[in-house]
């Protein structure tokens, strides 16, 4: 895989969207990134609306919540996405899983999984996010298969920022 692109793994059975990548950064870095909030806020955000809360208690058993509001999209007609759950694994740098509970859901409360995975190589890290338990959820489901390439891009173009604001090639 061109450590540019985004492998988009697709559906695992209506029930998952996968999405895959390659980051030059190590993998401590890279889990940093997705569990420190002073890092999220600045990196999972949406180009449509302002990021109003990420909280993030980095441990197994922890809790997160983030708080978007979007002036331009919706998704079943929420356009305040608020999103919370309970980190489930907690294994640096290798494994993140958390619980996640999306008020965009068509059932609000129904709880699916994200899922983490880093392996470290020669020239950084590969990276996997699985999101699943979508089976119950089309439109959400149909929604990620384009919103998780977008966060793990979103990843890398943070992680491999120069200090000069210039992504690195």
């Amino acid at each position: 895989m061109n450590s540019e692109e985004v492998k988009f793994q697709g559906i695992a059975g209506e029930d998952a969207v996968i999405e895959e990548i390659h980051i030059a950064a190590p993998a401590e870095r890279v889990f940093k990134a997705l569990t420190d909030q002073g890092e999220l806020v600045r990196w999972f955000t949406c180009t449509t609306g302002p990021v109003h809360q990420w909280e993030m208690e980095a441990r197994a058993g922890g809790r997160y919540r983030y708080f978007i509001s979007q002036e331009t999209a919706s998704a079943n007609g929420v356009q305040a996405f608020e999103c919370h759950g309970e980190i489930l694994e907690f294994d640096p740098p290798r494994v993140l899983e958390y619980t996640w509970i999306a008020d965009w859901h068509a059932d609000k409360q129904r709880g699916t999984v994200v899922r983490w995975e880093l392996v470290e190589d020669a020239t950084g890290t590969h990276v996997k996010v699985t999101h699943s338990g979508l089976a119950s959820e089309p439109l959400a489901r149909k929604d990620y298969r384009g919103g998780w390439t977008g966060v793990v891009t979103m990843l890398k173009s943070f992680l491999e920022k120069r200090s000069d604001g210039v992504i690195a090639p």
